[in-house]
């Protein structure tokens, strides 16, 4: 059984990159199956720190974008919103160019919170961070975003 409310459509996820961090930083949506949604994102001048390596930060920025797609996907759009309430990472291997792959797959899908474990690998398939996400699921009326 699915985990999604909306299936996913690829082509859709990606147009919604447009004007976005994820534009700036080529994240591309890719893949999904019944319980988790994929992105990569490009490991080269636009994300590496001083040392030529993977920015921390914008591994984080990948993990919160796939896990808030994921939530998203999974709540009833005309009635709720989601926003990101916590994330944290642990870097485990540096990455000096390529694309990086992270893979959503959720751990507590509930009314009012939903948590993410999001694991990013390297084009060779090696870990290189590990990420869990909490995002708040909010009633629209509450603060609704800006579209």
């Amino acid at each position: 059984m699915s985990l999604w409310r909306t299936t996913p459509n690829i082509e859709r996820l990606n147009a919604i990159q447009k004007n976005t961090i994820g534009e700036v930083l080529d994240i591309r949506f890719e893949a999904f199956d019944d319980d988790s949604l994929t992105a990569s994102m490009v490991v080269d001048h636009r994300t590496h720190q001083p040392y030529g390596l993977l920015h921390g930060g914008a591994s984080v920025v990948l993990a919160e974008s796939v896990g808030s797609m994921a939530s998203y996907l999974c709540i009833d759009a005309s009635k709720f919103y989601c926003v990101g309430l916590e994330i944290n990472a642990n870097h485990l291997r540096g990455l000096r160019s390529g694309r990086v792959t992270a893979v959503a797959k959720p751990i507590h899908i509930g009314r009012t919170t939903h948590v993410w474990d999001i694991r990013l690998t390297s084009d060779e398939g090696k870990a290189s961070c590990v990420s869990r996400l909490t995002m708040a699921v909010v009633p629209l009326g509450e603060n609704p975003p800006a579209r």
